[in-house]
């Protein structure tokens, strides 16, 4: 299947092709055709796939080709909503807008926590069509009356499964209830829950069902191993493995945020170019550490499995699991960060005594056994003594702004062939 084939309008068709793609993804071309319509949709999908692209498109498409066609000026009211869990996934999903209707009339704000508020409201009185937010800061604005959410004629509820993680279903039922009776509806979630589906149930009328990944499975194109260590052996052996595999733009996953630091420390001291990521660093310190790490300058960056959620960088071709997660859904989203549109990748989780059980709960969700892997000089103990993995603390509550934790994505346009994927510009936002 060609874009060409979808319908889409010609001014849409052109950008795609602009940016060097023709061939939908499974999600695109199950996806674009039931939001033409004008279906709810409820879609499983990871990141990855090119989920942004698969309702952007029909989207910009309905803008501009309904009966009610206002793109001859710009809306003052926004017809469009997509909330999104994070501040990094509403400029992406806002920087996906602007590539693909860069050749129609149409205007795109992303408004989330973090930044000054008064620039956003400047660009909301100056009107907009799709408006791309975070919960936090778009009830921030409601509450301030400096947005207007009665026009709204397409609702986009995007990585529904984290905004459940994030603590934010109040949120959301809030600005749901500020939304339009008749209007179309649009769910994704990289899982569906049996609270995310008792959210859709209300949520959606008559739904589309699209799944083009099977729940918690691991992507085909990664190979998965693990390395059997002590737990005292592993920062030395990570030294070891990124001096001997000449490893380069590798996302290391620690479980807590003073791990993620302390990692980042060890692996400069000993030459390898690293930087943290995690929700107490400041937006302008995730964004730094992220360019860095897209622009190579950044042999490795480590990061906590929410901070981490959303990075889509082209072409990563390595992840470390320094640390098991807790949840084993976690372990399937960490890994999926590499292996996309096609092009292969590898996962390697070092693993010592305390996280066997955690390791026995991965491979029975994704229904196999990992392959064991034992380095010269950093063998396992047989007697060593087993300690009780401590768990996280627990996220604080979300403050007013919806304080995101994922990164910022770097430009995913997956395979040349022709999938588009989520995009990032990294151009100035407003």
């Amino acid at each position: 299947m060609h874009f060409s084939e979808l319908g889409l309008k010609a001014e849409i068709q052109r950008a795609v092709a602009e940016e060097g793609y023709d061939t939908p993804t499974p999600i695109q071309q199950q996806a674009i055709p039931a939001v033409l319509a004008g279906h709810d949709l409820m879609a499983t999908a990871q990141t990855g796939t090119g989920k942004t692209a698969g309702f952007t498109l029909p989207i910009l498409h309905r803008l501009s080709a309904g009966a009610n066609d206002r793109l001859t000026r710009v809306a003052r009211t926004p017809r469009v909503l997509v909330l999104t869990p994070t501040r990094e996934l509403a400029i992406q999903v806002e920087e996906s807008v602007r590539t693909y209707g860069k050749h129609l009339p149409i205007n795109s704000l992303a408004v989330f926590g973090g930044v000054g508020i008064n620039p956003q409201i400047a660009n909301l009185r100056r009107g907009v069509d799709i408006l791309v937010a975070t919960p936090g800061r778009l009830l921030d604005h409601v509450q301030q009356r400096t947005v207007d959410l009665s026009a709204i004629e397409i609702f986009v509820l995007d990585e529904a499964d984290r905004m459940l993680d994030m603590g934010f279903i109040r949120d959301i039922r809030k600005v749901i209830a500020l939304l339009p009776a008749i209007r179309q509806n649009l769910m994704f979630s990289a899982t569906f829950s049996p609270e995310i589906r008792e959210l859709a149930s209300g949520l959606l009328k008559h739904p589309v069902s699209v799944d083009v990944a099977p729940r918690n499975t691991a992507a085909e194109t990664v190979t998965q191993k693990v390395i059997d260590c002590n737990r005292e052996q592993k920062k030395a052996l990570l030294c070891h493995l990124f001096e001997t595999r000449g490893w380069h733009q590798v996302l290391v996953f620690a479980r807590t945020k003073h791990g993620a630091d302390a990692l980042a420390r060890t692996l400069d001291k000993a030459g390898i170019k690293s930087a943290a990521i995690h929700g107490d660093k400041s937006q302008g310190a995730r964004t730094r550490a992220l360019s860095e790490f897209k622009e190579g300058k950044l042999v490795a960056l480590v990061a906590t499995d929410i901070a981490a959620r959303g990075i889509d960088i082209d072409a990563l071709p390595y992840v470390i699991n320094y640390e098991l997660p807790n949840v084993p859904e976690d372990y399937v989203h960490r890994i999926g960060r590499t292996g996309r549109a096609g092009m292969e990748g590898e996962a390697v989780s070092l693993v010592c005594h305390d996280e066997r059980g955690q390791l026995k709960d991965i491979e029975k969700l994704i229904k196999r056994t990992l392959e064991r892997v034992v380095i010269g000089g950093y063998e396992p103990s047989a007697t060593a003594a087993s300690r009780p993995v401590q768990p996280p603390r627990p996220p604080r509550k979300p403050q007013a702004q919806g304080k995101p934790q994922a990164a910022k994505a770097g430009p995913k346009l997956g395979q040349k062939s022709g999938r588009p994927q989520q995009h990032h510009s990294g151009s100035r936002h407003r």
